[in-house]
């Protein structure tokens, strides 16, 4: 355990922090089944407002800082070659 002031803080910084991570990459994981999920069945007009979604809530953990640009962007790129492929 800490024993000076600044760094039991950040212990509980830190706690937070990880816990606000885990739901902000939960609803990313949710979101990506979802897609692939829908993308494997075949239902393009579904999969479209599904992978509007899903990067509305990639992006949105960027802005957070939960995981980074580069992620993100390869995440998308994963769903979108996806989507292009029930054409």
């Amino acid at each position: 355990m800490p024993n000076i002031k600044s760094a039991k803080k950040r212990v509980k910084v830190s706690a937070r922090q990880h816990d606000e991570n885990q739901v902000v990459r939960s609803m990313i994981k949710t979101a990506r089944r979802k897609f692939f999920e829908t993308a494997d069945e075949g239902d393009k007009e579904k999969c479209k407002l599904l992978y509007r979604e899903f990067c509305s809530v990639v992006d949105k953990a960027v802005k957070k800082g939960t995981i980074k640009k580069t992620a993100a962007d390869r995440r998308k790129s994963r769903a979108t070659l996806r989507l292009n492929k029930l054409a």
